[in-house]
């Protein structure tokens, strides 16, 4: 599936009649298209980025209740978001997986520890797990020996789930196609057709590729969804509609992880303003964020971290963990995302809403805001307002989020935390991952990087996960570019051999995909200072075109 010419395949079927079009293959554009496939709908979903290029490949990783929502009062939040969170921890075991968590308090902090530990018992409740626990300063340092313990006026453990969002992201994606729907990626919604009485029956497509002569198409449908995210309300203004959004950042710094060693999550208030800091242990390394702040720049350029954001997370670094003497010079990566909520005008945009919305109007259903842990939701609630609208009506089966795997059998010889990883990431596809592995594939791209991509999910995602550009390989489909030191570019050559020839590239194609590449991760991804000084004028963003991510 998605091997060479795919893109093609997929383009000459798009004027076939359909019952769903879905514009955004972020989390939210594909919960909606694996819930509208598994309802019997011919559902196409269209991404005018890579899959996941957005906020869903940059957000914290957690797969989690939500406790921060609690403190806000956002009951219904929180209790979706740790039902889901459970589900996801049966279903999707391997590729989402329990992390513990241990929250510091220290002396002054704007909430007190007795109101943190009632907000757990509610959280434990909630989730049918009790499995928090009070610790005093003494015990809590010895569990995180690197934290700062002046103040230190003791803390909770509790647990939660991290996930590798893109790869979530794809698993869904691909369910849906192996159960009959169709998915492009780097087409770009220019706008939404309307009939003769405003009512929106199809998008006008074009490619984005760079690899076909920006052809164009039309696609029909009676029903249109707008999973765009932050880029929601610019379809929504064509069909008449009035701007409802807030675009807020988030921006994380990523340290190696013998930088900043962690064996759980640690999480505690900013001393500036009582807002939740973390640093958690992910695939070798260690996350530390994040910020929450407006976010204007919905242009030609993708987001990055800010010198005041920097400033801020740092500041926290420095009074969590003043022991290890950390500094930007640590940072290996950064990555910022952009998330949408509705505007309510709060000076604190912490203070908004995380629930999700839908809006439907004149044919556009559009689907916004949430978080990732409640992405079925989402799509279930989606599709059930699309039942009230026109044409074929969806039939709301069983609510799985993944599909049950089964046939694992080439995996049986594998070790178990391996098997695990291959069967969570790829589902049913990872038997045919490990027997399209070579001799030695089966080990890591980098042996000091703990959990890092193994050769052979290079080789796969270069055959048959739909790469078009090599960001889309290194940022998304395997995580070096945030993983190992400068994105990669010092394995460079090792990877070229391996995914070149899988890719089909000829030299002139590779090194125009590398330059590309080297721009992007120095200019968006890398540590502070790190812009590419032969970056060239960056190629408009597709919304800026009348695309959508």
């Amino acid at each position: 599936m998605w091997q060479q010419g795919w893109r093609d395949q997929v383009w000459a079927g798009l004027d076939q009649e359909w019952d769903i079009i879905i514009i955004g293959g972020g989390i939210t554009g594909a919960g909606v298209f694996r819930e509208a496939v598994r309802a019997g709908q011919r559902a196409l979903l269209i991404e005018a980025q890579d899959f996941a290029a957005g906020t869903s490949s940059r957000s914290s990783k957690l797969v989690h209740g939500g406790l921060r929502y609690l403190r806000n009062g956002q009951i219904s939040t929180t209790i979706s978001s740790v039902h889901e969170r459970e589900r996801l921890l049966r279903e999707g075991r391997g590729l989402v997986t329990p992390l513990g968590f241990l929250y510091a308090g220290f002396s002054g902090d704007v909430t007190p520890l007795w109101a943190l530990g009632l907000g757990l018992a509610i959280y434990d409740f909630l989730g049918l797990r009790w499995g928090h626990k009070r610790y005093d300063p003494q015990s809590l340092a010895a569990l995180a020996p690197s934290l700062r313990t002046t103040d230190l006026a003791g803390g909770y453990r509790y647990f939660d789930a991290q996930t590798d969002d893109a790869r979530l992201v794809l698993r869904l994606i691909r369910e849906a196609v192996r159960a009959g729907g169709q998915a492009i990626n780097y087409v770009s919604a220019q706008q939404v057709l309307r009939q003769k009485d405003g009512r929106v029956c199809g998008v006008a497509l074009t490619d984005v590729s760079g690899q076909a002569s920006r052809r164009t198409a039309e696609a029909m449908a009676p029903v249109v969804v707008n999973a765009t995210g932050a880029w929601a309300d610019h379809f929504r203004i064509q069909i008449g509609g009035r701007k409802r959004l807030r675009n807020l950042r988030g921006s994380h710094l990523v340290f190696p992880a013998e930088k900043l060693p962690l064996a759980r999550a640690v999480s505690f208030a900013h001393p500036l303003d009582g807002r939740p800091i973390f640093a958690l242990p992910w695939e070798g390394v260690t996350l530390f964020g994040t910020t929450d702040v407006d976010h204007s720049g919905m242009g030609s350029r993708e987001p990055r971290i800010d010198s005041a954001e920097l400033e801020y997370l740092m500041s926290a670094v420095e009074f969590g963990f003043p022991s290890l003497g950390l500094d930007e010079g640590d940072i290996q990566s950064t990555f910022a995302g952009v998330r949408a909520v509705v505007d309510t005008g709060k000076a604190d945009p912490s203070k908004e809403s995380r629930e999700h919305v839908l809006w439907s109007e004149n044919g556009l259903l559009t689907v916004t805001g949430g978080k990732l842990t409640t992405f079925r939701v989402m799509a279930r609630d989606a599709l059930r307002a699309v039942k009230k609208s026109g044409g074929r009506k969806p039939k709301l089966g069983n609510s799985q989020a993944l599909d049950t795997l089964v046939d694992l059998e080439p995996l049986s010889s594998l070790d178990p935390a391996l098997k695990a990883r291959l069967a969570g990431r790829y589902g049913q596809e990872s038997p045919d991952l490990v027997r399209a592995a070579a001799k030695g594939d089966l080990s890591p791209v980098d042996e000091r990087v703990g959990h890092t991509a193994l050769w052979a999910e290079l080789r796969w995602a270069a055959r048959a996960e739909g790469v078009v550009h090599l960001g889309d390989l290194l940022l998304r489909r395997v995580r070096l570019g945030l993983l190992l030191p400068r994105g990669g570019l010092d394995q460079m050559a090792s990877i070229r051999a391996f995914v070149q020839p899988e890719l089909g590239w000829d030299n002139r194609r590779w090194s125009a995909e590398l330059a590309a590449y080297t721009r992007q991760w120095h200019n968006y991804y890398g540590p502070p200072g790190a812009s590419c000084p032969e970056t060239e004028p960056s190629r408009p963003h597709p919304i800026m075109e009348g695309g959508a991510l």
